[in-house]
């Protein structure tokens, strides 16, 4: 093993300024092992407010700009030495697609907050520029993250359940319960908002981090799906609330549901997969626990940190068993895994897949065609839509 010292990675921020949750979740997840730093960004689409939140978090005024096209052009006039290795992209979702698309082309590493962008085509655009550029794109589903969820792929893709019969997933919140946009509530504004959050509501917001769960643990591939999607609150124009049957290709049934307006639930993701050989239940709110059923013995609940575990899951584990981790931690496994597959492309290999697990933009893609199917679902009369 090489003595040189491992040089951080420098990241630039475009969105996620002041007020902004989700780009204080990424910075957080991102300095958590220490190897990946802030060094530029344009952190809001007010040219002010952008500079503002730069100073508050110690950007250089060089580095420090009002619009991700500065950002962008400043980068490439800087010898490569000095430049970013990748952009980190969590505005929120009509601004993905210009600045993904833009950074790519430019021969830059992209994370993109989800769902990816707002088309079919724009997801094609993009999955054809990384391409044909051969870059990194990673796409923070950070449920990946979670080591638990880790150890569910590997049993499920190992045959430990068998073969796959029904999938169950749910994501409850009930934050958007009432009618809170349009007042001071930022999140609630532009994420029921058709021109900023894209076709969907709960569906893309939520319902992509669910569809990108099954898929993610189960590999299975969506044959076609039937949709109800309503918006509940008086005076909403998009989805609060959607229920679909889902047909695997295969044989497989399944059921997702994506609420936002169910009144006192918190962040309630769970997820159920069974199979011929038994049933695996994991609920995000209690993330380091996996619940085995199998058919020919007593039920099992597999926790997080135990040496028994698969070593994936092993890898995704900071802490000793017993030890609380979750949110940031699995977004920081995400970041971690991009983090290595760019690493291993500056030394000119091959990242190990065991490094290299993080969501692609392939999975972002297939999450776009996700919300568009289902969307054209729910507006259909006959409502089973072939995928």
């Amino acid at each position: 093993m090489s003595d040189t010292p491992l040089r951080k990675l420098r990241y630039a921020m475009v969105g996620g300024g002041r007020d902004a949750f989700i780009g204080a979740v990424h910075r957080k997840a991102m300095a958590l092992d220490g190897q990946i730093e802030l060094v530029a960004g344009a952190l809001s689409s007010s040219p002010d407010k952008a500079r503002a939140s730069g100073r508050d978090l110690g950007l250089a005024d060089a580095r420090n700009h009002g619009d991700w096209q500065a950002l962008l052009a400043d980068e490439l006039a800087r010898p490569a030495r000095e430049r970013i290795d990748f952009v980190s992209i969590v505005t929120p979702n009509h601004v993905h697609f210009p600045v993904a698309q833009a950074f790519a082309e430019a021969g830059f590493h992209v994370v993109c907050d989800k769902p990816l962008v707002h088309t079919r085509e724009q997801a094609d655009a993009l999955v054809a520029t990384v391409a044909a550029r051969g870059t990194v794109f990673g796409v923070t589903y950070n449920y990946t993250g979670y080591p638990m969820v880790r150890q569910a792929r590997e049993m499920v893709r190992s045959g430990q359940l068998g073969d796959i019969r029904k999938v169950v997933v749910e994501y409850n919140q009930g934050w958007l319960a009432s009618h809170v946009e349009g007042g001071t509530n930022k999140q609630a504004d532009w994420r029921t908002d058709p021109a900023r959050s894209g076709a969907a509501g709960a569906i893309g917001d939520i319902g992509s981090h669910a569809e990108n769960l099954v898929a993610t643990v189960t590999g299975l591939e969506i044959d076609s799906l039937c949709a109800d999607l309503g918006a509940l609150v008086p005076g909403r124009t998009l989805d609060d609330d959607g229920s679909l049957l889902l047909r695997f290709k295969g044989g497989a049934r399944g059921v997702l549901v994506a609420s936002q307006i169910n009144t006192g639930l918190e962040n309630d993701l769970r997820l159920r997969v069974s199979g011929t050989l038994g049933t695996l239940e994991w609920h995000q709110e209690q993330p380091s626990q996996l619940v085995h059923l199998p058919h020919d013995g007593p039920k099992r609940v597999l926790t997080r940190g135990a040496p028994w575990l698969c070593e994936s899951a092993q890898r995704a584990s900071r802490l000793p068993a017993g030890h609380p981790e979750g949110f940031i931690e699995a977004f920081a496994n995400v970041y971690a895994g991009v983090a290595a597959d760019i690493r291993a492309r500056l030394a000119g290999q091959v990242a190990d897949p065991l490094d290299a697990d993080y969501p692609r933009v392939a999975d972002g893609a297939r999450g776009v065609r996700f919300i568009e199917r289902t969307v054209a679902s729910a507006k259909s009369e006959l409502k089973w839509t072939p995928w």
